[in-house]
């Protein structure tokens, strides 16, 4: 499963359809682009709270993974702890994994 999800979020820096961090996150929400919301385990709780607060009211999930910001920065090649999935496909995939690996 790990290994999956590290992929897929790969292929979509690859594919352009992330946003990485916090402030493009926010963006990303303002303007109603993103579909999930990805978080490292060791992002902090008030970061997480923004997060939450700028998606209320949408269908938006905010997701703690498991993964450390070290792990998911190697995954899309970038320092980040918050990646946001711009593409519906990736997000349907990416919480699949999530959710399939509970």
């Amino acid at each position: 499963m790990k290994a999956k999800f590290l992929r897929l979020i790969g292929l979509a820096r690859r594919a352009a359809r992330v946003s990485l961090g916090a402030d493009k996150t926010y963006e990303s929400l303002k303007n109603k682009k993103a579909y999930a919301v990805f978080i490292a385990s060791d992002l902090s709780v008030k970061t997480e709270k923004e997060l939450n607060f700028k998606a209320d009211g949408t269908n938006i999930k905010i997701i703690r993974t498991e993964y450390d910001i070290e792990t998911l920065s190697k995954a899309v090649g970038s320092p980040t702890g918050v990646i946001a999935i711009e593409d519906e496909g990736f997000a349907k995939a990416l919480l699949g994994e999530i959710e399939g690996g509970k």
